[in-house]
C-alpha cells in the first residue's frame, strides 16, 4: 500500500517534470525515469495481485 502510493508520487513528479518546459535539458532523462516508473508499478500490483 505504502510502496504504491510512493510509486505514484515520483511517477507524478517526473511526469511533472517530463511535460513541463522548466528543464528542458532534463526532459528526455525525465521521460525516462517515468516510464521506468510506471512499469515498476505495474509489476508492484501484478505482485500484489499473485499474493492473493
Amino acid at each position: 500500500m505504502i510502496y504504491s502510493i510512493a510509486f505514484f508520487l515520483v511517477a507524478a513528479v517526473s511526469a511533472v517534470y517530463a511535460f513541463s518546459g522548466f528543464a528542458r535539458e532534463a526532459e528526455s532523462f525525465a521521460r525516462a525515469v517515468f516510464i521506468v516508473f510506471v512499469m515498476l508499478f505495474a509489476l508492484a500490483l501484478d505482485f500484489r495481485r499473485r499474493q492473493r
